[in-house]
C-alpha cells in the first residue's frame, strides 16, 4: 500500500511526536513509522528534567496539562565535594527553574494527543529504508505484517535515535562525527522510595560518582559511576543501597530510604555530534543527530529545541515558499547543541572519577570546585547553562 504526505517522521519518541503535534497546529500532513510496539514506548525508563523553554513548548501544543498537575519544580541543585554541600540557587541567579517530570510520563501525553488526532502512528514498521533523499519527492519503504509499503513524501525527519536508520542513509563521506567515549557509566536503579533530598543531589567522591534524583514525591531515581563494562548482573539491590551510601552526605545517607528495585541498568556515557544535520529532503533530529552525557540532563531538552527549529522551517516553507530557514536548520540547531555538549562534558569532568586521571588532575578538579564554592559568577555561570541557554 503506498501513502503521500507532506512530511514523514521516523520515530514516535518525543521529539518525533512534539514535531508532528507542531506540523499538524501548522495545517502539514505527516505519517510516523516508529519500528517498537506502543507499550514498549509507553514502558521506557528515561530522563526526567525539563528545562523552561521544553516545558513551554509543551504547554503551547497541549500536552502540559497533565505535567502542569504532576510535575516537581525544582529551584536549584546541589553539589557534593569534600564532606560539604553546595546549592545553587538556579532561580535566583537566572531566574529560571527546572522541571521534574518523567519523559516515560511525556511519552504517554504525546501519544495520547496524537491518536486524538485521528492520524496514528504506524508501530511496527520494519526494515524503514529512505530513498531519493536529493530529489524533490524521497519515499520511505518499510514492511509491516508482511507486506511492503511506501510513503512519499516532500521532506522526511530522521527522530529515530542514535541507533535509527535516519542517519545511516547519509552517505558517510558527507558526514562528520565527532565523539568522546568516557570509560564509566551509570548504573541505574528505580525504586518506589521518597526522595533523599527535594531537589537533585550531584555527588562527587573518591570511590565514584553518585546523583540523587526523583520522577515524583513516591519515586526516586538514584545512579553510580561504575566501570564502562560493568554487568548489572553483579549488583544486587542491598549492594547498590550500600555503595550509594557511600558515596552521598552522610546525613543525605542517614534519610536515605531502600526498597526493591522496579528498574535497574547500567548506561554508557558518550559525546556525539554529527554534523551536518541535513542531507538533501533529510533533516536529522534529536539522538539521531547528537548524543550528550546525562550529567547536564540536556538529551530531551535538545530535541526538542531542534524539533522547534524544524517546524518553524516546514512551516515557513508551506506558508510563503521559503527556504531559508530550511537551509539553516543545521547551523542553527549545532550552535545550540555545541552549547550543550559544552556543558555536558564540563559537568561529567567536574563530577565525575576518570580512572586515567592523575594526581595534578584531581587536585585541580578540587581546585574547581572550591572555585565554584566561592564565586557568585561560577555558580551563576553553572545555573545558566544547567536550566538552559536562551533560543537563538
Amino acid at each position: 500500500m503506498d501513502m503521500r504526505t507532506q512530511v514523514g517522521i521516523i520515530g514516535a519518541g518525543p521529539s518525533g511526536l512534539i514535531l508532528a503535534r507542531l506540523l499538524h497546529r501548522a495545517g502539514i500532513e505527516t505519517v510516523v513509522l516508529e519500528r517498537r510496539t506502543p507499550e514498549y514506548l509507553r514502558s521506557r525508563i528515561r530522563a526526567g528534567l525539563l528545562e523552561q523553554g521544553t516545558v513551554e513548548l509543551l504547554t503551547e501544543i497541549g500536552v502540559g496539562e497533565r505535567m502542569a498537575r504532576e510535575r516537581l519544580i525544582h529551584d536549584g541543585v546541589e553539589l557534593a565535594f569534600g564532606g560539604r554541600r553546595l546549592r545553587i540557587d538556579l532561580k535566583g541567579l537566572s531566574g529560571k527553574v527546572v522541571t521534574i517530570y518523567g519523559q516515560a510520563e511525556i511519552q504517554k501525553d504525546l501519544m495520547d494527543a496524537h491518536d486524538a488526532l485521528g492520524r496514528p502512528v504506524v508501530y511496527e514498521a520494519e526494515d524503514v529504508t529512505l530513498h531519493g533523499l536529493t530529489g524533490d519527492k524521497p519515499r520511505l519503504r518499510y514492511h509491516k505484517s508482511g507486506e511492503q509499503h511506501e510513503v512519499t513524501c516532500d521532506f522526511i525527519a530522521g527522530c529515530d535515535g542514535f541507533h535509527g536508520v535516519s542517519r545511516q542513509a547519509i552517505p558517510q563521506e558527507l558526514i562528520r562525527v565527532y565523539e568522546r567515549v568516557y570509560p564509566f557509566g551509570w548504573l541505574g536503579i528505580l525504586s518506589d522510595t521518597p526522595p533523599v533530598n527535594h531537589e537533585l543531589i550531584y555527588s562527587n567522591h573518591e570511590r565514584g560518582f553518585a546523583l540523587c534524583t526523583m520522577r515524583s514525591m513516591t519515586r526516586s531515581r538514584h545512579y553510580l559511576q561504575v566501570s564502562a563494562d560493568e554487568d548489572v548482573a553483579d549488583w544486587s539491590d542491598d549492594r547498590f543501597w550500600a555503595e550509594l551510601k557511600r558515596r552521598i552526605p552522610q546525613e543525605a545517607a542517614a534519610a536515605l530510604v531502600t526498597g526493591p528495585s522496579i528498574e535497574k541498568s547500567v548506561a554508557p556515557l558518550r559525546s556525539f555530534v554529527a554534523e551536518p544535520m541535513r542531507h538533501g529532503r533529510l533533516f536529522l533530529a534529536g539522538d539521531a543527530a547528537h548524543i550528550v552525557p546525562p550529567t547536564g540532563a540536556k538529551g530531551l531538552n535538545l530535541a526538542a529545541a531542534d524539533v522547534r527549529f524544524l517546524s518553524q522551517a516546514l512551516a515557513a516553507y508551506y506558508k510563503s515558499g521559503r527556504t531559508d530557514l530550511l537551509d539553516g536548520y543545521s547551523d542553527r540547531c549545532l550552535s545550540r547543541i555545541w552549547k550543550a555538549q559544552r556543558f555536558s562534558w564540563w559537568m561529567t569532568n567536574l563530577t565525575h572519577r576518570f580512572p586515567e586521571a592523575s594526581p595534578f588532575e584531581r587536585r585541580a578538579q578540587a581546585a574547581e570546585l572550591a572555585y565554584i564554592a566561592g564565586s557568585k559568577a561560577a555558580q551563576t555561570s553553572l545555573a545558566e547553562n544547567y536550566v538552559g541557554l536562551p533560543f537563538d
